[in-house]
């Protein structure tokens, strides 16, 4: 049967969100920061990712056990005019993501190129909420992270590495930049469950069963792993991720990251590369070839069944917008959490 949704202001959500935050013990800067990224997840993705307010309350069970250190500030171990190496020391991840990605563009700024690899980190969020940081500069943005593993490796059965985000973004000259914010396996264990409370059948390719069958039984498959995107090629970039991610710093990678959620260590790792574009040429010229570049994209003749073309970033934009004018759409489980939360903390709901 269909979810039920409820429809809420944006920026009543987003105040609540960080009003919460800030009751978790976070100071004002660290909960505007991990409020965006929340509110930036929740109004750019799908509600059955799970990637946007639904995580408060994960988040708040985290920091009260430990597992989050607000206030903390990450240490720079190492760095070059173009490079960095950073021990999160736990801070939160979403305010990891924004400082190192920061720092990176510092780094380009000199450089053309600057590079920030984090180790000992947390859950940061949507990868895309980080690389589109970089916009803010006239950079490339680039970030991506290991996580708790979720996916077999191509013949296996057994989960071996994690979903592995990717974040991408370039500026354009048009409404929205060309950004890139993915999973590195089909579908993630959220969209099951969604398929799972509608009583769907999940497509095939998306997860097996703990023997190792495909089933397009999402109940079948929760306790099994992921399959990657384009099959051995999705477990091949996932497997080089927890490489540039994790093995790289000397952090956690494979079945290290979450592994064990009952300690204050996560061990996550992230990378985050920016890349100065006026290095190469003027932003503008840059973005007018983006424009042309994107005009001959969608000049392309569609495939039946197809009603226009789309870039990387557009239906992300137009859900935006979308949400924005009318409201975000909110799970009914995840609003009532929500106000559990507010009433535990003792905050004001104002949904």
């Amino acid at each position: 049967m269909p979810i039920e949704m409820i429809r809420v202001d944006v920026d009543a959500l987003e105040a609540f969100v960080q009003r919460a935050f800030l009751a978790m013990g976070l100071s004002q800067r660290e909960a505007g920061i991990c409020a965006a990224g929340l509110m930036g997840s929740e109004l750019r993705c799908l509600p059955g990712q799970g990637q946007g307010v639904a995580r408060l309350t994960g988040y708040y069970d985290r920091i009260t056990k430990g597992l989050y250190q607000p206030g903390t500030a990450i240490a720079i171990i190492k760095e070059s005019p173009a490079l960095a190496l950073i021990d999160a020391n736990m801070v939160m991840g979403s305010v990891v993501g924004q400082e190192a990605m920061e720092l990176a563009v510092e780094k380009a700024k000199t450089c053309g190129i600057g590079a920030a690899f984090v180790f000992n980190s947390t859950h940061f969020g949507s990868s895309g909420f980080h690389a589109r940081r970089a916009l803010e500069d006239d950079c490339i943005g680039i970030a991506i992270t290991n996580a708790g593993a979720e996916m077999a490796p191509w013949g296996g059965r057994e989960p071996r590495v994690g979903t592995n985000p990717w974040g991408l973004a370039a500026p354009t000259g048009g409404d929205f930049p060309v950004a890139l914010d993915i999973a590195l396996t089909t579908a993630g264990k959220g969209m099951m469950r969604w398929h799972e409370r509608e009583g769907k059948a999940m497509p095939r390719d998306w997860a097996l069963t703990p023997a190792g069958e495909e089933t397009d039984d999402p109940t079948a498959a929760m306790t099994g792993a992921l399959l990657g995107i384009g099959e051995y090629k999705g477990y091949g970039l996932s497997l080089f991720t927890d490489v540039l991610t994790g093995v790289i710093t000397g952090g956690g990678f494979g079945l290290a990251p979450f592994h064990d959620r009952s300690i204050a260590k996560l061990d996550v790792a992230h990378t985050f590369i920016a890349i100065d574009i006026a290095f190469f040429m003027p932003v503008a010229e840059f973005k007018a070839r983006m424009d042309a570049f994107i005009a001959e994209i969608k000049s392309s003749a569609r495939r039946p069944g197809f009603d226009e073309i789309l870039v990387p970033g557009e239906i992300d934009h137009r859900r935006e917008t979308a949400y924005r004018r009318d409201g975000a759409q909110l799970d009914a489980d995840v609003y009532e959490s929500l106000r559990r939360l507010a009433e535990t903390l003792g905050i004001e709901f104002g949904i």
